[in-house]
Protein backbone atom coordinates (compact mmCIF):
# COMPACT_ATOMS: atom_id res chain seq x y z
CA UNK A 1 0.00 0.00 0.00
CA UNK A 2 1.23 3.00 -1.09
CA UNK A 3 2.68 5.71 1.74
CA UNK A 4 0.07 8.80 1.14
CA UNK A 5 -2.69 5.98 1.75
CA UNK A 6 -1.18 4.83 5.01
CA UNK A 7 -1.36 8.28 6.15
CA UNK A 8 -4.33 9.11 4.77
CA UNK A 9 -5.96 5.57 6.70
CA UNK A 10 -4.20 6.82 9.89
CA UNK A 11 -5.55 10.51 9.79
CA UNK A 12 -9.14 9.23 9.92
CA UNK A 13 -8.72 6.71 12.92
CA UNK A 14 -6.66 9.64 14.86
CA UNK A 15 -9.52 11.78 13.81
CA UNK A 16 -12.20 9.38 14.86
CA UNK A 17 -10.03 8.48 17.89
CA UNK A 18 -9.69 12.30 18.71
CA UNK A 19 -13.79 13.37 18.89
CA UNK A 20 -14.74 14.22 22.44
CA UNK A 21 -14.93 10.95 25.04
CA UNK A 22 -19.35 11.44 25.29
CA UNK A 23 -19.33 11.06 21.23
CA UNK A 24 -17.66 8.32 20.98
CA UNK A 25 -19.16 6.47 23.60
CA UNK A 26 -22.66 6.97 22.67
CA UNK A 27 -21.82 5.65 18.92
CA UNK A 28 -20.15 2.33 21.22
CA UNK A 29 -22.91 1.38 23.02
CA UNK A 30 -25.56 2.30 19.97
CA UNK A 31 -23.62 0.11 18.14
CA UNK A 32 -22.53 1.73 15.34
CA UNK A 33 -18.67 1.02 13.89
CA UNK A 34 -16.44 2.04 10.89
CA UNK A 35 -14.08 -0.02 8.99
CA UNK A 36 -11.90 1.47 6.50
CA UNK A 37 -11.41 -0.09 2.95
CA UNK A 38 -8.66 1.14 0.16
CA UNK A 39 -8.44 0.01 -3.47
CA UNK A 40 -5.14 -1.36 -3.28
CA UNK A 41 -4.61 0.15 -6.71
CA UNK A 42 -5.98 3.56 -6.69
CA UNK A 43 -5.34 6.72 -4.80
CA UNK A 44 -8.74 6.82 -4.25
CA UNK A 45 -11.31 7.12 -2.87
CA UNK A 46 -10.77 5.32 0.83
CA UNK A 47 -14.07 3.89 1.41
CA UNK A 48 -15.57 4.05 5.24
CA UNK A 49 -17.87 1.38 6.16
CA UNK A 50 -20.39 2.30 7.89
CA UNK A 51 -22.34 -0.67 10.21
CA UNK A 52 -24.37 -1.87 13.13
CA UNK A 53 -22.24 -4.43 15.02
CA UNK A 54 -24.54 -7.39 14.43
CA UNK A 55 -23.64 -6.62 10.48
CA UNK A 56 -19.74 -7.08 11.39
CA UNK A 57 -19.35 -9.61 9.38
CA UNK A 58 -21.00 -8.80 6.20
CA UNK A 59 -19.03 -5.27 6.87
CA UNK A 60 -16.11 -7.94 6.43
CA UNK A 61 -17.44 -8.71 2.99
CA UNK A 62 -17.60 -5.73 1.57
CA UNK A 63 -13.97 -4.59 2.67
CA UNK A 64 -12.97 -8.08 1.16
CA UNK A 65 -14.65 -7.17 -1.77
CA UNK A 66 -13.15 -3.13 -2.14
CA UNK A 67 -9.39 -4.30 -0.94
CA UNK A 68 -8.99 -7.69 -2.46
CA UNK A 69 -11.74 -8.85 -5.14
CA UNK A 70 -11.37 -5.87 -6.94
CA UNK A 71 -7.93 -6.62 -7.56
CA UNK A 72 -8.53 -10.29 -8.51
CA UNK A 73 -10.73 -9.08 -11.81
CA UNK A 74 -9.43 -9.10 -15.24
CA UNK A 75 -7.23 -5.47 -15.84
CA UNK A 76 -9.71 -4.65 -18.30
CA UNK A 77 -12.43 -4.24 -16.34
CA UNK A 78 -11.04 -2.13 -13.70
CA UNK A 79 -9.45 -0.17 -16.83
CA UNK A 80 -13.33 0.49 -17.39
CA UNK A 81 -13.58 2.98 -14.15
CA UNK A 82 -9.79 4.44 -14.26
CA UNK A 83 -12.04 8.16 -14.99
CA UNK A 84 -14.48 7.71 -12.19
CA UNK A 85 -12.13 6.80 -9.28
CA UNK A 86 -9.93 9.31 -10.26
CA UNK A 87 -12.51 11.86 -9.87
CA UNK A 88 -13.68 10.34 -7.20
CA UNK A 89 -13.81 12.39 -3.44
CA UNK A 90 -11.05 11.42 -1.30
CA UNK A 91 -13.52 9.61 0.77
CA UNK A 92 -16.53 7.95 0.01
CA UNK A 93 -18.88 6.79 2.96
CA UNK A 94 -20.75 3.07 2.66
CA UNK A 95 -24.06 3.34 4.87
CA UNK A 96 -24.17 -1.03 5.23
CA UNK A 97 -28.09 -1.68 5.57
CA UNK A 98 -29.87 -4.77 5.82
CA UNK A 99 -32.94 -3.26 3.84
CA UNK A 100 -34.20 -0.86 2.00
CA UNK A 101 -37.42 -0.18 2.41
CA UNK A 102 -37.63 1.49 -1.29
CA UNK A 103 -36.84 -2.08 -2.36
CA UNK A 104 -33.47 -0.61 -3.96
CA UNK A 105 -30.13 -1.69 -3.27
CA UNK A 106 -28.44 1.18 -2.92
CA UNK A 107 -28.64 4.78 -3.00
CA UNK A 108 -26.40 7.95 -4.13
CA UNK A 109 -26.90 10.62 -1.50
CA UNK A 110 -26.92 13.95 -2.58
CA UNK A 111 -25.24 15.20 1.25
CA UNK A 112 -23.25 12.77 4.08
CA UNK A 113 -25.30 11.99 6.50
CA UNK A 114 -22.69 10.08 8.72
CA UNK A 115 -22.07 13.56 11.25
CA UNK A 116 -18.02 12.56 11.49
CA UNK A 117 -17.77 12.68 7.87
CA UNK A 118 -20.47 15.78 6.99
CA UNK A 119 -18.33 18.64 6.56
CA UNK A 120 -14.80 18.69 5.16
CA UNK A 121 -11.90 18.14 7.71
CA UNK A 122 -8.24 18.20 7.34
CA UNK A 123 -8.63 14.09 8.26
CA UNK A 124 -9.83 13.95 4.85
CA UNK A 125 -7.77 16.43 2.91
CA UNK A 126 -10.52 18.90 3.29
CA UNK A 127 -12.40 17.63 0.46
CA UNK A 128 -16.18 17.15 0.66
CA UNK A 129 -16.61 12.81 1.39
CA UNK A 130 -19.15 10.93 -1.18
CA UNK A 131 -21.88 8.92 0.70
CA UNK A 132 -24.15 6.07 -0.60
CA UNK A 133 -25.95 3.40 1.18
CA UNK A 134 -26.16 -0.17 0.08
CA UNK A 135 -28.97 -2.58 1.06
CA UNK A 136 -26.98 -6.28 1.49
CA UNK A 137 -30.21 -8.86 2.39
CA UNK A 138 -31.45 -7.17 -1.26
CA UNK A 139 -28.20 -7.85 -2.63
CA UNK A 140 -28.25 -11.68 -1.17
CA UNK A 141 -31.50 -12.05 -3.28
CA UNK A 142 -30.62 -10.21 -6.35
CA UNK A 143 -30.77 -11.62 -9.97
CA UNK A 144 -28.15 -9.66 -11.75
CA UNK A 145 -27.80 -10.93 -14.64
CA UNK A 146 -30.32 -14.22 -14.32
CA UNK A 147 -29.27 -16.29 -17.18
CA UNK A 148 -25.74 -16.02 -16.99
CA UNK A 149 -26.10 -16.48 -13.07
CA UNK A 150 -27.92 -19.89 -13.23
CA UNK A 151 -25.47 -20.85 -16.05
CA UNK A 152 -22.24 -20.48 -14.04
CA UNK A 153 -23.75 -22.09 -10.77
CA UNK A 154 -24.18 -25.23 -12.68
CA UNK A 155 -20.87 -25.68 -13.29
CA UNK A 156 -20.17 -26.22 -9.31
CA UNK A 157 -20.79 -29.34 -7.67
CA UNK A 158 -22.93 -29.37 -4.38
CA UNK A 159 -20.47 -28.74 -1.30
CA UNK A 160 -17.92 -26.29 -0.52
CA UNK A 161 -16.83 -24.99 -4.34
CA UNK A 162 -20.68 -23.78 -4.35
CA UNK A 163 -20.29 -22.15 -0.88
CA UNK A 164 -16.90 -20.28 -1.98
CA UNK A 165 -18.57 -19.37 -5.28
CA UNK A 166 -21.77 -18.25 -3.63
CA UNK A 167 -19.66 -15.97 -1.43
CA UNK A 168 -17.53 -14.72 -4.69
CA UNK A 169 -20.70 -13.95 -6.29
CA UNK A 170 -21.90 -12.01 -3.45
CA UNK A 171 -19.18 -9.83 -3.14
CA UNK A 172 -18.69 -9.15 -6.97
CA UNK A 173 -22.13 -8.01 -6.69
CA UNK A 174 -21.24 -5.71 -3.57
CA UNK A 175 -18.86 -4.60 -5.31
CA UNK A 176 -20.95 -3.73 -9.03
CA UNK A 177 -23.25 -1.96 -6.59
CA UNK A 178 -20.45 0.59 -4.81
CA UNK A 179 -18.96 1.36 -8.27
CA UNK A 180 -22.04 1.86 -9.78
CA UNK A 181 -22.79 4.36 -7.15
CA UNK A 182 -19.58 6.16 -6.97
CA UNK A 183 -20.37 6.43 -10.89
CA UNK A 184 -23.49 8.46 -9.52
CA UNK A 185 -21.15 10.44 -7.00
CA UNK A 186 -18.90 11.75 -9.98
CA UNK A 187 -20.89 11.95 -12.70
CA UNK A 188 -24.48 12.48 -11.23
CA UNK A 189 -26.14 13.74 -14.61
CA UNK A 190 -25.00 10.69 -16.78
CA UNK A 191 -28.13 8.73 -17.79
CA UNK A 192 -28.75 5.41 -15.40
CA UNK A 193 -29.02 3.06 -18.65
CA UNK A 194 -25.13 3.97 -18.81
CA UNK A 195 -24.18 3.36 -15.43
CA UNK A 196 -26.17 0.32 -15.13
CA UNK A 197 -24.87 -1.04 -17.96
CA UNK A 198 -21.40 -0.07 -17.14
CA UNK A 199 -21.50 -1.83 -13.92
CA UNK A 200 -23.40 -5.29 -14.86
CA UNK A 201 -20.77 -5.92 -17.58
CA UNK A 202 -18.35 -5.76 -14.59
CA UNK A 203 -20.36 -7.93 -12.94
CA UNK A 204 -20.63 -10.27 -15.54
CA UNK A 205 -16.84 -10.08 -16.80
CA UNK A 206 -15.29 -10.59 -13.40
CA UNK A 207 -17.86 -13.35 -12.73
CA UNK A 208 -16.69 -15.20 -15.75
CA UNK A 209 -13.43 -14.69 -14.91
CA UNK A 210 -13.29 -16.14 -11.55
CA UNK A 211 -15.70 -18.96 -12.74
CA UNK A 212 -13.25 -20.15 -15.55
CA UNK A 213 -9.95 -19.68 -13.21
CA UNK A 214 -12.28 -21.89 -10.34
CA UNK A 215 -13.16 -24.78 -13.06
CA UNK A 216 -8.86 -24.92 -14.41
CA UNK A 217 -8.32 -25.19 -11.31
CA UNK A 218 -10.67 -27.87 -9.93
CA UNK A 219 -10.00 -29.76 -13.30
CA UNK A 220 -6.30 -29.58 -13.05
CA UNK A 221 -7.44 -31.25 -9.22
CA UNK A 222 -9.12 -33.56 -10.43
CA UNK A 223 -6.68 -34.88 -13.16
CA UNK A 224 -3.77 -35.17 -10.68
CA UNK A 225 -5.73 -37.06 -8.34
CA UNK A 226 -6.73 -39.41 -11.00
CA UNK A 227 -3.13 -39.59 -11.90
CA UNK A 228 -1.85 -40.99 -8.48
CA UNK A 229 -4.19 -43.35 -8.69
CA UNK A 230 -2.90 -44.93 -11.98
Amino acid sequence: MCPEKSNLQAAILNYLHSRHRIIRWREWLSGHRYRLAPLSDRSRPLYVIAYRVGDKGRAAEAARAIEQDWIEVPTRCREVYDEILFRAPQLVVIQLHRKNVCGCLGHRHVAVRETPFAMPHDAFGGEHAGEMDIAYQQVLTWQALPLSDTALDAKFLQGSRLEDFHAKQFRLRLLSIILHETNHLVFPNEPETSIRERSLNFYRDALAAYTENAIATLSFTLDRSFSRLK
